[in-house]
């Protein structure tokens, strides 16, 4: 069962700050507005900057899908070290404190990606994020909307208070599709520039674009600080991994066989 209903967007002032951690302390997600007018402005830019980056040139990872209208980009990731904007909007100021207030201590950066999710582009099976995660245990990442995000689009559906636990798997570390049917999933949809962060146990999954436009989306994640800056070893974790794994039915663009898309054959 899907439900989908505007949910209420939190802001960055002081009265809102701890209803905003009680909703995701109950819920396990919520929608904050923390970006001001000039980076949201600016971020479709910026995402179009790291997209035309060249894979593995300064370490960034591209990733592609197989789509009825050819190859396409559907992930961009480890980009921070070659964008200074986009490495100061997710590891200064107001976004990096949500993740901290979410967490309850100093937050770092985990990891950062980009899912492009062109016209036609695939969507992702129901997961949770903490298998895909390694070394740390409690996460929280944020859903920054580039572009608006709907129903026709893929939206991100995620599933309210249901994080206590990683529930049963399938072969390729998604939600058993019997549990996953079980789940009361709610889309949320976001205007360009809202943010929804969630806990790395939260159930979520998206559609496919089916809209004539793209459906950008930035995505954070982040550890506690005393935990350990992360960061490398996560990348050099996930490169070894794909280093030794050949090509199956989907494109593989993370740790666990979530994303739908076909590969491309090269």
């Amino acid at each position: 069962m899907v439900t989908a209903a505007r949910p209420r967007v939190f802001g960055l002032d002081v009265a809102d700050r701890d209803a905003l951690v009680r909703h995701f302390t109950d819920e396990g997600w919520v929608v904050v507005d923390a970006l001001d007018a000039t980076d949201a402005d600016a971020l479709p830019s910026w995402v179009d900057a790291v997209a035309a980056w060249p894979d593995g040139d300064g370490g960034v990872l591209q990733h592609h899908e197989l789509t009825d209208d050819g190859p396409q980009l559907c992930r961009t990731e480890h980009f921070t070290a070659v964008h200074a904007d986009l490495r100061r909007l997710l590891c200064e100021g107001p976004v990096v404190d949500v993740a901290g207030a979410l967490l309850g201590e100093p937050a770092v950066l985990y990891k950062e990606k980009v899912n492009h999710k062109l016209p036609g582009g695939a969507g992702y099976a129901p997961h949770q994020d903490a298998p895909a995660y390694p070394m740390i245990d409690v996460h929280v990442s944020a859903m920054i909307a580039v572009d608006g995000c709907g129903a026709d689009n893929g939206a991100l559906e995620v599933v309210s208070a249901c994080f206590d636990e990683v529930l049963a798997q399938d072969g390729r570390g998604c939600i058993a599709p019997e549990v996953a049917a079980g789940l009361k999933w709610r889309a949320v949809e976001l205007g360009p520039g809202q943010t929804l962060w969630f806990h790395s146990r939260t159930p979520h999954r998206s559609g496919p674009n089916r809209s004539s436009g793209p459906r950008r989306a930035l995505y954070p994640t982040y550890n506690a600080l005393r935990e350990g800056d992360r960061r490398a070893e996560y990348y050099e974790h996930k490169r070894a991994a794909f280093a030794h794994e050949g090509t199956g039915d989907r494109a593989r663009v993370s740790l666990i066989g979530d994303f739908e898309g076909r590969p491309v054959c090269r």
